[in-house]
């Protein structure tokens, strides 16, 4: 009765992982498409900034929805990487591991963390600036998309200045090939761990998913230094 009801948490944790995790993928591309506009047209960039900035349903209800989302898929992932140690308190004299997993897979919290520590910093240069600006700065809400004093936006200002350093897009370049890596495995064990494999579907899912770890990651990587050879 005790190992079984181990079992089903360990199941839970992972379905868990999982959903948030597939969230998290629908994010990162609706934050891809509004961040490739940067580069593309400024002007849509700033309006699509703008909307996103201070439309109470994305402020008040999707924004902490996010990130709680990006807490709990962290908090699964490390909970889980210690109940598999704990699991197998012994070493095996001859570790085999490498032989019938990828690097990737036998080390998908350390890809974790490092993307973890990279959303700390990101959040620290832009979501705690907007939130300053918000709910501590001297302008009115309906004034916070704008530089302070006229009617220009200020989302590509930033974005281009932030971005513009080298420092900062390489940085930004790294953190972005261990998403890669990451989502390279994460997407297709999340579809796994909620029970979907269809002979089917599940070929192409894989595909796809291999597509999505590749160009998602590669697109930002692009955003990040046209914002540096255009500055």
């Amino acid at each position: 009765m005790s190992n079984s009801g181990i079992g089903k948490t360990s199941i839970g944790r992972k379905v868990v992982m999982a959903l948030s995790g597939l969230f998290l993928l629908v994010f990162l591309l609706q934050h891809l498409i509004i961040n490739f506009l940067s580069v593309i047209n400024p002007d849509a960039f700033n309006a699509a900034s703008q909307f996103m900035g201070t439309n109470p349903f994305v402020q008040f209800l999707a924004q902490p929805i996010l990130i709680a989302g990006v807490l709990v898929h962290f908090a699964m992932g490390v909970i889980l990487t210690i109940k598999n140690k704990k699991a197998r308190p012994v070493a095996y004299v001859v570790d085999n591991q490498a032989a019938n997993s990828s690097w990737v897979s036998r080390n998908m919290i350390i890809t974790g963390i490092m993307i973890f520590l990279f959303l700390v910093i990101h959040m620290g240069q832009f979501w705690i600036h907007e939130i300053s600006l918000k709910f501590f700065g001297e302008q009115s809400w309906d004034k916070v998309g704008f530089v302070k004093g006229t009617e220009d936006f200020r989302y590509w200002a930033e974005l281009h200045k932030t971005m513009g350093d080298p420092i900062n897009a390489s940085l930004y370049t790294l953190a972005f090939i261990f998403l890669g890596l990451h989502l390279a495995h994460g997407f297709a064990s999340t579809f796994q761990s909620v029970g979907f494999r269809d002979k089917k579907y599940t070929p192409g899912l894989e595909k796809f998913g291999k597509a999505y770890s590749v160009l998602v990651p590669l697109l930002f990587i692009v955003i990040a230094w046209f914002h540096v050879i255009t500055e």
